[in-house]
């Protein structure tokens, strides 16, 4: 997949992707970086991966910070956003990527804290690096942003209510960012091939994603994906502060 941002169109800006060490994030901070950016690489415990990839970056010329944080615990964010401060100075781009709630051995509630609790404890701890002018981008699915209208498959319903509540919480700071400036878009996208969300999924309902595939025509892959992400952190904002990728005609109005 070729970069969908200009080549030097992000110099001098500074972008944070959480969950950022595979999948969707570390393609969207390699995006950021090939355009430019000094990126900050999120991870809870692919540490290696997120090593790997900076020193990616920084071969071929970007700098890259990694920082290791979990996003449920409120201290650890701190830390997260104080390294920050401290290497970049601030931040222009802050693309809340990493959510989950599929994994086994979790706690009961904890999609509703890492979807919901914890996206907004990391925008809230980021607003005093973000610079007037920023751009805050959350990325959700098709199936939680439109779960009010929608059923999901039964397996993935936890994720998508915490998803959507995430989204609901967070579009509640819309004013207060406003007033500084800073731009804030919801990208919203079908099931991803090659995803751990998509990977679980299967195992936990075999033949969910080759179903859904066939209902929607094609489902984007990981580049794909990540390609629109990046560039909801660069083009103008919808008046409704969403953009749908790809085919939507199966899901109903959201709420």
């Amino acid at each position: 997949m070729s970069n969908p941002l200009a080549p030097s169109s992000l110099t001098g800006k500074r972008a944070l992707v959480t969950g950022s060490s595979r999948g969707i994030g570390a393609d969207t901070v390699g995006y950021f970086a090939e355009a430019g950016a000094s990126v900050v690489i999120n991870y809870r415990n692919k540490e290696a991966r997120a090593r790997k990839l900076a020193s990616s970056i920084e071969a071929s010329g970007g700098t890259a910070l990694v920082v290791g944080a979990d996003l449920t615990d409120p201290e650890s964010i701190s830390a997260m956003f104080e390294t920050v401060r401290n290497e970049f100075g601030g931040l222009d781009i802050l693309v809340l990527n990493a959510s989950g709630g599929m994994e086994s051995g979790m706690e009961a509630d904890y999609a509703m804290k890492l979807n919901r609790d914890a996206q907004v404890n990391v925008l809230r701890s980021a607003l005093p690096v973000l610079a007037d002018g920023a751009r805050v981008v959350f990325v959700t699915s098709h199936q939680a942003h439109f779960i009010r209208t929608t059923p999901t498959m039964p397996e993935y319903e936890p994720v998508a209510l915490s998803k959507r509540a995430g989204e609901d919480a967070l579009r509640e700071i819309i004013p207060e960012l406003d007033a500084r400036g800073i731009g804030f878009v919801v990208v919203s996208g079908d099931m991803i091939e090659g995803t751990i969300t998509a990977t679980l999924l299967e195992r936990a309902n075999p033949g969910a994603i080759a179903e859904r595939r066939e209902s929607a025509g094609r489902l984007y892959n990981v580049g794909e994906f990540a390609a629109e992400v990046a560039r909801a952190a660069v083009e103008p904002i919808p008046a409704d502060h969403t953009h749908l990728i790809g085919d939507v005609s199966d899901f109903g109005a959201a709420e």
